[in-house]
């Protein structure tokens, strides 16, 4: 039996984003062009950083290096030049890859490399954005303090196909801004007692059983929302513990929350058994455990009753007309109750290869079930993300969809927090009638005090008012809500609208630089911190900023913009200099 050879490498994957779209559209010219890219930029690259192109994957490749820093390094000249090229040919396709990096003991063959950390390489590269590189934590730890290169702490991954969650980071060039700590926000203005519902473990623990125990843990937190005295944190703060020891003292200190409500959902065929614990996490002490047995069609009704429980534990001077008042109608189908959950998943990403199957999936929620309200208002969020990406191909068809599935929503529920910020915010930003989407706003907030996208969407519309102070107040209140949200990016978006119309460029900067280190696909974010840098006198980096929205956006003009824009007049006098200033075109 021949021995296998075993050694340690740093492990570098790649592929280009979008390949499929592309092909599909120009097969011929994006074929062409990636192999072009392969000879002239990929292969050159590798043998200058003293490493081994292993194979070529049809759209990507997969590259061996003795060490982290040649391998970062080799990624980085790529990806430097694929964005020169895709500059320089604006009418060929243009081709970004996406790559991941680990550092492993791997099988070492003449021509492949096989191992767990291998595969770990191939997932991070899943996660990275285009023209982006994730690296491991031991990768990480190589590159530390190295010379040219800059990394951004992305916290635990959670990765297709991997046991546990993976700690990663995003690698950038010198040249480009880290993103500052977060400032302290002012405390919470009351004293309500506060909960944080953790991920369910589930049993099976399978790709189906885990969606399941999701939605759980949804429709409890969608009802403890609407808790007039509950300080209710949103479900994706908590996702990041998902599959990890719970202790409830040091998430109570993570999170600044009192309680903690942690369970298991075990799934036997369409028999069901839900157990949770209630801890109080100053002592760490189990409050009340509650178990719930019947059928999977029974489902929301166990959300409910426990719900209920909850509630009596630990706010009993809650009457009951505030519960009643919160609970919400229920989809006649788990199966569209899972595609929302998965449809908003994607749809954050705000990655333009998977954004088409969120709406996809969407539909056939609607299909599924025409009376589940929260598949239109995510349908019209969709709408509205499309056109503000610059992505829509009929904007009057957006416009008109947007408002369509935002009133279908209200129509569906009208006491749905969610579902009432979404339709505010759709007359807001696609009708330009910023004083009838405050109506709508106020109305979530009162259904949902503890609904995180009602308070940011009112930022929103604030900002579009020049109502600087408010919409401060308001995004503030959204970051206070959901401390650990993966999504969070788009709060500090608003919290540094906010800043912007008000005048504190200082504090616009900071907040558009945090939103930019977690999500760095968001336009509207760019053209916000391109015009505060403008504002501070930070050319420089405001044309870095506005060459990333016309990288994502490539055909941006700023007539366009300012022919949609829900801003005020008075707001757009100043704000598109500044945009002009930073060099977006007219």
């Amino acid at each position: 039996m021949i021995a296998l050879q075993r050694r340690l490498v740093a492990v570098l994957a790649a592929d280009v984003a979008g390949y499929a779209r592309l092909m599909e559209t120009r097969e011929e010219e994006t074929h062409g062009r990636l192999m072009r890219f392969m000879h002239t930029v990929v292969e050159p690259a590798i043998a200058d950083h003293r490493g081994r192109l292993v194979k070529n994957t049809g759209d990507g490749f997969l590259a061996a290096f003795d060490n982290a820093v040649d391998a970062a390094e080799c990624a980085l000249a790529i990806q430097t030049a694929c964005a020169r090229a895709n500059r320089a040919e604006p009418e060929a396709p243009s081709l970004l890859f996406r790559m991941g990096l680990n550092v492993t003991d791997a099988i070492v063959e003449p021509h492949d490399i096989f191992g767990s950390g291998v595969n770990l390489a191939a997932r991070l590269q899943q996660s990275a954005e285009p023209g982006g590189l994730v690296v491991s934590a031991v990768a990480a730890a190589a590159l530390h303090g190295r010379q040219g290169i800059l990394l951004a702490d992305l916290g635990e991954l959670t990765l297709k196909n991997m046991a546990r969650p993976a700690h990663a980071f995003a690698v950038r060039a010198v040249g480009e801004i880290p993103a500052p700590p977060a400032p302290q926000l002012p405390p919470l203005p009351d004293d309500r007692p506060s909960i944080a519902v953790l991920p369910f473990r589930s049993y099976p623990a399978d790709a189906d059983g885990a969606y399941f125990a999701e939605g759980i843990i949804e429709g409890i937190i969608h009802v403890l929302s609407g808790i007039q005295a509950l300080f209710v944190l949103s479900r994706s703060s908590t996702l990041s513990y998902a599959g990890l020891p719970q202790d409830p003292r040091k998430i109570g200190q993570d999170l600044g929350v009192q309680y903690v409500l942690q369970g298991s959902v075990h799934r036997v065929g369409t028999r069901l058994r839900v157990a949770a614990e209630l801890c109080d996490t100053t002592a760490g002490a189990v409050v009340r455990t509650v178990h719930h047995d019947g059928i999977a069609t029974d489902i929301f009704e166990l959300q409910d009753r426990m719900a209920a429980q909850v509630v009596a534990d630990i706010a009993p001077a809650v009457q009951e007309r505030e519960l009643k008042r919160a609970m919400r109608k229920h989809p006649s189908s788990m199966t569209a109750y899972e595609l929302v959950l998965q449809a908003i998943d994607l749809q954050y990403r705000l990655d333009r290869t998977s954004f088409p199957r969120a709406r996809g999936l969407l539909q056939q929620a609607m299909a599924l079930d025409p009376g589940y309200g929260p598949a239109y208002s995510h349908a019209a969020t969709w709408h509205m993300f499309s056109i503000g990406q610059g992505w829509s191909q009929d904007l009057h068809a957006d416009v008109a969809e947007a408002a369509r599935c935002a009133s279908a929503a209200i129509e569906r529920d009208g006491k749905d927090a969610t579902a009432l910020a979404i339709h505010g915010h759709m007359l807001s930003f696609t009708c330009r009638d910023r004083l009838g989407a405050m109506v709508f706003l106020d109305r979530a907030i009162a259904a949902g005090p503890s609904c995180a996208m009602a308070w940011a969407l009112g930022s929103a519309t604030l900002g579009y008012l020049g109502e600087g102070a408010k919409a401060v107040e308001r995004a503030q209140r959204a970051l206070q809500l959901s401390p650990l949200d993966p999504f969070a990016f788009f709060s500090e978006h608003m919290l540094s609208q906010a800043y912007y119309v008000s005048g504190d460029y200082e504090n616009a900067v900071l907040w558009g630089r945090r939103s930019l280190a977690r999500n760095r696909l968001l336009t509207s974010n760019l053209r916000t911190l391109a015009a505060s840098l403008v504002a501070q006198g930070e050319i420089e980096e405001a044309r870095r900023m506005a060459d990333r929205v016309l990288e994502i956006q490539p055909d941006f003009r700023l007539s366009r913009f300012a022919a949609r824009t829900p801003f005020r007049p008075e707001i757009l006098a100043q704000h598109l200099p500044r945009l002009r200033t930073a060099g977006l075109p007219d």
